[in-house]
């Protein structure tokens, strides 16, 4: 049979080692030898003897809750031997090792998967008390894997003067970075600042980092596809 797509690059890429690759832009691939942990509604295809179980707030669950669109990010894990396919709406997936020592803190609607060897914390985001939405994140430590998605090809800013960013375009930074937020009119922006979201804030991160930026902006509500294509389900795993 010959089409576009049966040629070689949309074949699917096989590999001697386990764990998470990239098996296109869009796509990521877990050959799974064990377990993982990814987004609750992230698998679009699997092979092998696999099976999820979805994380809620009770025993041993844990969830990403993170504020910037007001929406929770619940977890499954992942676990057997086989090929898992996961994927948010066609967003590009970067995949990002840390090293024993590195604390990356990420905005929960960006993390797609993570190595179970990973540990990870629900943070206060500081600077704003409870006077704003985007108050939570999550900082990962350990050795492993992470699997991000952003809306578009992404920019890395070095963290080396005061640094401004719109919440829901923050993909992830340096945990130790200092962060805070400010109110657009205090910086002149008026309301410039997220014309399409209606975000009345910015982000700020000083010290010595980097902060990873999306040339896109979650809307308020918005969340993940992932989340909306589970509906009722998701409002369960967050009570």
């Amino acid at each position: 049979m010959r089409s576009a797509p049966f040629s070689a690059e949309n074949l699917e890429k096989e590999s001697q080692q386990p764990g998470m690759r990239l098996q296109n832009s869009k796509m990521l691939k877990i050959e799974l030898n064990g377990e993982a942990m990814a987004r609750v509604g992230s698998m679009v295809a699997y092979q092998g003897q696999v099976h999820f179980q979805a994380l809620g707030s009770g025993g041993i669950g844990k969830y990403l809750k993170q504020r910037l669109t007001g929406e929770g990010v619940p977890l499954m894990k992942v676990s057997g031997r086989g090929d898992v396919f996961l994927a948010d709406l066609a967003k590009d997936v970067h995949i990002i090792d840390l090293e024993p020592g590195d604390a990356l803190s990420i905005n929960g609607s960006s993390v797609l998967a993570f190595d179970s060897t990973l540990a990870y914390e629900i943070k206060m985001v500081s600077g704003m008390g409870f006077a704003s939405s985007g108050l939570f994140n999550c900082v990962f430590t350990g050795h492993g894997r992470i699997a991000v998605t952003t809306e578009g090809t992404p920019v890395v800013l070095n963290v080396d003067a005061p640094t401004y960013v719109d919440p829901q375009a923050a993909v992830c930074w340096s945990a130790n970075l200092q962060t805070g937020y400010h109110r657009a009119d205090q910086l002149g922006l008026g309301t410039l600042i997220g014309r399409t979201t209606g975000e009345a804030f910015t982000m700020s991160f000083a010290g010595q980092g980097f902060v990873v930026v999306q040339p896109s902006e979650e809307r308020p509500g918005q969340g993940s596809g992932t989340q909306q294509q589970q509906g009722g389900m998701l409002g369960g795993l967050l009570q």
